[in-house]
């Protein structure tokens, strides 16, 4: 991609949210090799799906040929940013904020390129704040920023507007990231800050601070947030955020994150996460409407993006699994992945007793996982062959489970029929 088709591809994928000047935008763009930002808060020791957006962003802008940027905000992160909450955060301990450093640090060299001509920055914004004392940035930072302006910022009238109210040190919060566009500026030439259109307000601060300390026109540009059809923020499930850490969440629990993103949702995320070509995404489009049983587009997403994150190696191994789930070989497993696999399956603990000497007779297995109510029940099924061990079809009421039988290091995976799965956990 050539740095003029840049903003023709971000529109087409609907990425443009907001721009602050279009056409000055393009123009620069259009002059050269340009720097970017955009700023991440340490909140946690890993990024999460809905980082991905800026993430990729950024990865955008330098295979056009640009420079970016990925700064972490170890300063910022100390207050926390107001906008899009609906009350204060809880302030993290220094240790703690920078482990989180170091952990989304680490996860952004995955993402961009880092070495070589046109390499990014990882930048974190308390090498410049450390030693500033409070006055000195009072004198050369707050008496450029008019506080009417900072009122007028719908992130700022929001909290002030809410039970929570708003503290001066999220204020604050503002000012600094304002100042993390006038310090690139200087330092790296940095002219457009990019960020998610929560941040629409910090960004357009800063570009008026870089106005009034450097003379300089900066720009700024926003993308959607991720979120579903209905409005909702997407990368949440029941059980939290999906993060893009595995051992947070799995790959295989992240690639069935998006083989079940909703039909009106899945062309959306391919635009905006991805890096499949117009002409693919319409051909996914199409299947999607007039053949929506088949999944095409949530299957090629779940394993483009489970690739990109985590690998062949990751996507191989979610594949796989997900093969398990639908009555492929089982193959070698842990005790950890048989439980990622069916988390929502019923399951059962015998004594691991049960299975040494003549074993354990496999109608009482049936019955203690609870897949059938009798003995009679548990022979018939086996003799119609409508009972698995393993995924593989059992065809003896007299076989005897013995230690060869378990899949991992202490679960047996039982079946009845084509759907109606147990397990049996021998402890």
């Amino acid at each position: 991609m050539s740095q003029t088709d840049l903003l023709a591809d971000l529109s087409w994928r609907g990425l443009i949210h907001q721009c602050t000047d279009q056409s000055g935008l393009a123009e620069l763009l259009a002059s050269g090799p340009q720097t970017v930002y955009i700023g991440f808060d340490p909140t946690a020791s890993s990024l999460h799906v809905g980082s991905m957006m800026q993430l990729m962003m950024l990865r955008r802008f330098q295979k056009a040929g640009h420079r970016p940027v990925a700064l972490v905000g170890g300063a910022t992160g100390m207050i926390g940013d107001p906008s899009g909450k609906s009350e204060e955060r809880n302030l993290l301990s220094p240790e703690q904020l920078q482990a989180n450093v170091d952990g989304v640090a680490s996860q952004m060299r995955r993402f961009l390129d880092f070495e070589g001509e046109g390499a990014a920055l990882l930048l974190n914004n308390f090498q410049w704040m450390q030693n500033y004392s409070y006055l000195d940035f009072l004198r050369e930072v707050g008496k450029s920023f008019p506080v009417g302006a900072m009122l007028g910022k719908e992130s700022v009238r929001a909290r002030l507007e809410s039970e929570s109210g708003l503290s001066y040190t999220e204020f604050s919060y503002m000012l600094l990231q304002a100042f993390d566009f006038v310090q690139l500026c200087k330092t790296h030439g940095c002219r457009i800050q990019a960020g998610g259109s929560d941040q629409w307000g910090n960004i357009t601060a800063g570009i008026d601070l870089a106005r009034r300390m450097l003379g300089e026109q900066v720009f700024g540009i926003t993308a959607p947030l991720l979120t579903t059809s209905d409005g909702r923020k997407m990368g949440k499930t029941e059980s939290g955020a999906v993060w893009l850490d595995a051992e947070r969440t799995s790959p295989y629990q992240f690639y069935q994150y998006w083989r079940n993103v909703e039909d009106a949702d899945v062309m959306r995320c391919i635009a905006y996460l991805t890096e499949i070509e117009r002409e693919e995404y319409q051909e996914l489009a199409d299947a999607t409407e007039n053949d929506p049983g088949r999944r095409v587009a949530q299957n090629r997403l779940a394993e483009w993006m489970t690739e990109f994150v985590h690998g062949s190696e990751g996507l191989n191994a979610a594949t796989r699994a997900s093969k398990i789930l639908f009555g492929g070989e089982v193959g070698a497993q842990t005790d950890e992945s048989l439980g990622e696999i069916f988390a929502d399956v019923p399951s059962s603990e015998v004594q691991r007793a049960a299975l040494e000497g003549d074993g354990y007779w496999v109608v009482e297995a049936l019955q203690a996982a609870g897949l059938v109510g009798s003995g009679g029940e548990a022979r018939r099924a086996i003799k119609d062959g409508g009972v698995y061990l393993n995924n593989q079809r059992l065809t003896d009421d007299q076989y005897r489970l013995t230690t060869t039988d378990l899949a991992s290091e202490t679960v047996m995976i039982f079946r009845k029929g084509k759907r109606n799965y147990a397990l049996l956990r021998f402890l």
